[in-house]
């Protein structure tokens, strides 16, 4: 039977197949799946997190190759699904890619669109940074995407949305591009907020606190008492097991977090009471709303990687819902 899934206003139980692309951790593949999708194929470049979508979904099919080298014609089951979907990696404004000369970001942008006049999908979902979505530095990069996907025969709809309003405990802005193939239109309005109080640090990870005998996690519980600020992965060439920059370290600092580094295992009977704990692997994936069971592969900079870099699965079900609700009419 189907997942019943709610979204643009409607209720449906119907299943739909989708193509992910740069599918990382598989945060946003198991939000989809919840939402209805399941995927007839996962691409990415990343060995570890290729891993880490077999270990947990070993029936999924994951292709471990840079989707700019992925042929459809290889591979003829992803032609015509219902939706293609991917999580892009950062793309930089054209001046910085000049100044640094890695235009990598906007190569898997353009490879992304392309395959989509490719296979053919109804519907499309690319998530990147807002910035993408607002900023007049990627005007010329918006219009090369409408252009494409009006001659294709597509109708766009962009939108910028933060995971703490669908049930996250983190203040964390995605922008969104999703588009159909315009066969008669479609009735799609973005998710609507949840009316819940947004969760907080303290009740996202006060039990994981205690759970080693801390003595002071209820306190701290108590203090941490807002949403985290957006976890960084770091670039496959910088940035290691911490919680970013100065910024972000600032703002972990005030809800009572230590971020120059992640822990092993929460803090234990021995931590001091009034002690600023640092965060464990498994905590941050709990401040993306990746579940419990859902288990990460590879050593502690390339998982957390993986994790920093994901989209929060409740996000991913939320706009999958509107997609879902949209392409069942």
């Amino acid at each position: 039977m189907g997942r019943t899934i709610h979204g643009g206003g409607a209720l449906r139980s119907r299943r739909f197949t989708s193509l992910e692309i740069c599918s990382g951790v598989g945060a946003q593949a198991l939000g989809l799946e919840r939402a209805g999708f399941d995927p007839v194929m996962l691409i990415d470049n990343e060995d570890n997190a290729c891993r880490t979508v077999r270990l947990n979904r070993p029936h999924w099919d994951v292709l471990c190759e840079d989707v700019v080298d992925f042929d459809p014609e290889d591979h003829p089951q992803t032609y015509d699904v219902d939706l293609l979907s991917g999580g892009l990696p950062r793309i930089k404004s054209a001046v910085a890619a000049d100044r640094s000369g890695n235009d990598a970001g906007r190569r898997v942008l353009r490879a992304a669109v392309l395959l989509m006049t490719a296979v053919r999908p109804r519907a499309l979902m690319l998530e990147n940074l807002p910035d993408l979505v607002e900023k007049d530095t990627f005007a010329e990069d918006r219009s090369w995407i409408e252009e494409e996907l009006t001659h294709a025969g597509y109708r766009s709809y962009w939108a910028v949305l933060n995971a703490v309003d669908f049930g996250v405990p983190q203040n964390r802005k995605s922008g969104f591009l999703v588009a159909f193939a315009d066969r008669g239109g479609v009735d799609f309005s973005w998710p609507r907020p949840t009316d819940r109080p947004p969760l907080t640090v303290g009740q996202a990870l006060g039990a994981s606190m205690a759970s080693h005998g801390w003595t002071g996690a209820e306190q701290w519980a108590e203090r941490a008492d807002r949403p985290a600020p957006a976890l960084v992965g770091g670039s496959g060439n910088h940035g290691g097991p911490d919680l970013g920059p100065t910024g972000s370290k600032r703002a972990w600092a005030a809800l009572g977090v230590e971020g120059k580094s992640l822990s092993n295992n929460p803090p234990d009977a021995d931590f001091p009471f009034d002690g600023r704990p640092r965060i464990s692997l498994r905590q941050a994936a709990t401040i993306q709303a990746i579940p419990d069971e859902w288990l990460v592969h590879g050593l502690k900079t390339p998982a957390y990687r993986q994790i920093g870099h994901a989209l929060p699965p409740p996000l991913a079900e939320a706009v999958g819902g509107s997609i879902a609700a949209a392409l069942a009419g």
